[in-house]
């Protein structure tokens, strides 16, 4: 399986101290150097930045032989970046947050998942509990509108139960 993260899925994983759980959901994970290069910056969390400046093996830093030149200039380097090679890769799939970026990568035929998507797929397979980690992770600045809080909780509880 091929799997590209951008960088708010991983800055975010790592704040909650639950980046582990994409080796065990995924195995290795893609980064494009642009990803690494946001999480490295001055601006990020310090956490995020040590964690980037020694990622662990699991991560792979890889570069973009062909940007995309059709992707809105809206985008930040590391989305560009992140749907450019997920292109070239043909991946399996794309984490991504970002409504703009999220958009731009489903007319391009990929198949996305944003944070939550993850965290609610490792409360399935019982690696977190869903419900505190939406709480943290919203404590941290993530932003869900009400609707999709809902659902996901709703949906947690669900397929926790079957």
């Amino acid at each position: 399986m091929i799997v590209i993260a951008d960088t708010s899925p991983l800055n975010y994983l790592v704040l909650l101290g639950k980046s582990e759980i994409l080796p065990a959901l995924y195995g290795r994970v893609l980064a494009p150097a642009a990803v690494l290069k946001e999480m490295s910056h001055s601006d990020a969390p310090e956490l995020v930045r040590q964690w980037a400046a020694s990622s662990p093996a699991w991560l792979e830093m890889v570069h973009v032989q062909k940007m995309d030149p059709t992707l809105s200039g809206l985008l930040g380097p590391g989305e560009r970046e992140a749907i450019s090679v997920a292109l070239e890769l043909n991946a399996d799939l794309l984490l991504i947050d970002e409504r703009a970026g999220r958009q731009e990568a489903e007319t391009r035929h990929l198949q996305v998942a944003g944070t939550l998507a993850v965290l609610l797929r490792a409360g399935i397979l019982g690696m977190v509990e869903f419900p505190n980690a939406l709480r943290e992770i919203q404590r941290l600045g993530f932003r869900v509108s009400p609707q999709i809080e809902a659902a996901m909780l709703a949906k947690s509880r669900q397929l926790s139960s079957e």
